[in-house]
């Protein structure tokens, strides 16, 4: 009976055993898997830390009841802590749509805003501006909305005191996306009066050395309105309503298509196909609901024209030529 009993204790420590250096296997496994997962959080945010973007911008006001943004100073402060001023890439006048900014996946933006309008004492909406961002990153105080939409503060410039946003460019918010003004005169914002512009945000994961040009162009409820960005200078030029769009021969140019307003559009690009972005199609015009957009790149083979072929924008003249130098 004691060698039975032996036997079985010496049975059950062994298994005790057996259980032990299984628990302690699978712990191992599991601090090693949670110190990789750790590991690749911090390379990926490694990867990801980009630049800041600082910018300094006027609201102001145009002729016509209209208003505009304007580029006042734009610096990109590197990892590195260098600086690089690139103002002079932008017009110097306030423009309609406003400046385009063109960041990469990881990068911040911080965007100071002062109110450059003639001040309406009798109208209290009228006295302040915003800038709202579709598409990355903020906190609730970069939201450029007013305190009874997001109860906390209004996010406004004044005639007296400017505002800051700060955006972040997190992984995933690769595309093409508006910002415009939330808060003039009718609470919802006055982009149908010229407050608006782009942020284009190109993913850290692809480099796009090839694209010799940005078209941004904006289908208001009855213009076309573009800025071109030459990505070999840099330079920034307005191109104002129903622009002609130039390009050089057999270079790749992109179009960044963006609806304004409460009208469906058909934007079609004549005598070209690309690719529909999520599918394997081949069009050559595509739909686009107010505050949708349409973002496609063609290598520049021959001269052609854009237009809106919705009805009501056909007879309002919608349209404009694509001119490619030979």
């Amino acid at each position: 009976m004691r060698r039975i009993f032996a036997a079985e204790s010496l049975a059950g420590n062994l298994s005790l055993s057996h259980k032990k250096k299984c628990n302690f296997r699978l712990m191992s496994t599991i601090w090693s898997r949670m110190l990789f997962a750790i590991s690749l959080l911090f390379l990926i945010n490694s990867v990801l830390a980009g630049n800041l973007h600082r910018i300094g911008m006027f609201a102001e006001e145009m002729a016509g009841g209209y208003f505009a943004y304007r580029m006042m100073h734009y610096e990109i402060i590197g990892q590195d802590g260098s600086a690089s001023n690139i103002t002079s890439r932008y017009s110097n006048a306030a423009t309609i749509p406003g400046p385009t900014i063109i960041i990469t996946e990881g990068d911040e933006v911080e965007i100071e805003l002062m109110y450059q309008i003639n001040p309406d004492r009798e109208n209290s909406k009228h006295n302040q501006v915003s800038i709202h961002v579709h598409g990355v990153h903020y906190d609730k105080d970069s939201d450029g909305t007013l305190k009874y939409i997001n109860l906390y503060k209004d996010e406004s410039a004044t005639p007296v005191v400017s505002y800051i946003y700060r955006w972040h460019a997190a992984l995933g918010t690769a595309g093409t996306w508006p910002y415009h003004d939330h808060n003039m005169d009718s609470h919802n914002g006055a982009e149908d009066r010229g407050l608006f512009g782009a942020l284009i945000v190109n993913p850290a994961s692809a480099a796009m050395n090839n694209i010799k040009k940005e078209f941004v162009l904006y289908i208001v409820d009855d213009a076309i309105v573009g800025m071109e960005t030459n990505n070999t200078t840099g330079q920034h030029t307005p191109l104002w309503v129903n622009p002609t769009l130039t390009a050089e021969r057999d270079s790749d140019v992109r179009f960044h298509v963006l609806a304004l307003g409460t009208n469906f559009h058909q934007f079609q690009l004549n005598d070209y196909t690309w690719v529909d972005p999520g599918t394997v199609n081949q069009i050559n015009t595509k739909a686009i609901g107010p505050l949708e957009k349409h973002v496609f790149v063609v290598n520049a083979t021959h001269s052609s024209s854009y237009m809106d072929t919705a009805f009501s924008s056909v007879l309002l003249g919608m349209k404009g030529d694509f001119v490619v130098a030979h």
